[in-house]
């Protein structure tokens, strides 16, 4: 990769800079070794950095921590669209198809939102494993396992905002992470949650999208409703608008750009 590439890194599922959740997006003109945006993913330091080449029907787009490149991601897609229209390759008016390693994900703008276009990924009862309950260690009324991560139900909101896990621990599960939820105690959200991921180069994700594949179904179901809004309950936090469409979930939110910057290498 020559010297030059330019990159933007946006706030993601927020609607005021300095929150939700930052990633990095990088539009390149040819393809990219791999070990090259590993180790610029490493470089950037931040949860998720979006890499997206143009094809006749669409953007390739690929994922990466610090440590390891992910099969699904919801923060920097939405970035990653919040670049491609405020950026000017694509007029906002105008879908944005990607191609991932989950499939096609598409983008859809409406006035101030960006909705997004994601499999479902309901979870499944799973047997409580002794190493999740003490690395979470407090009461848990469900244990679910999503395509992705375990999901555990915690008694209460105040619960998952004051939990602290034993990252240690959580990093010798076989998962890509771990959700903690609970029904939200205010009006404005249905629910809360937090993403814990040290397993995936992630401690705790600020805002994360592709968790509310599950977490939409999840509480969907448990409250009866087709559309949702839950909070991450991180130091961040973030708001993330949720439809359920079948097998498919929208996931709707803001994004705002903070940085622009150039890579010399």
């Amino acid at each position: 990769m020559s010297s030059g590439q330019r990159f933007t890194q946006v706030d993601a599922f927020t609607s005021r800079p300095y929150a939700g959740n930052p990633a990095a997006v990088c539009v390149l003109s040819s393809p990219a070794d791999p070990l090259w945006m590993q180790q610029v993913a490493r470089e950037m330091n931040l949860a998720e950095t979006a890499f997206l080449i143009r094809r006749p029907d669409g953007y390739s787009l690929r994922w990466f921590t610090p440590t390891t490149e992910v099969d699904l991601c919801g923060h920097a897609t939405l970035a990653s669209a919040h670049v491609l229209w405020e950026d000017g390759h694509l007029p906002p008016d105008q879908p944005v198809s990607f191609h991932t390693r989950s499939g096609i994900l598409t983008a859809t703008k409406e006035r101030d939102l960006i909705w997004l276009d994601f499999p479902a990924t309901p979870p499944e009862p799973a047997l409580l494993d002794d190493r999740v309950s003490r690395s979470v260690d407090s009461p848990i009324h469900y244990v679910g396992r999503t395509s992705f991560d375990y999901l555990i139900e915690l008694e209460s909101e105040s619960r998952v905002r004051e939990l602290v896990p034993d990252l240690g621990a959580l990093a010798l599960l076989p998962v890509r992470g771990v959700i903690v939820t609970a029904r939200s105690q205010g009006g404005d959200y249905d629910f809360v949650s937090r993403f814990f991921a040290p397993q995936s180069g992630v401690a705790e994700d600020p805002v994360t999208g592709s968790a509310h594949c599950g977490l939409g179904p999840f509480w969907g179901a448990r409250l009866r409703k087709n559309q949702l809004i839950g909070y991450q309950a991180s130091a961040r936090g973030g708001t993330v608008m949720v439809r359920l469409e079948g097998n498919r979930v929208r996931l709707g939110g803001q994004a705002v750009t903070v940085l622009r910057g150039e890579l010399l290498h």
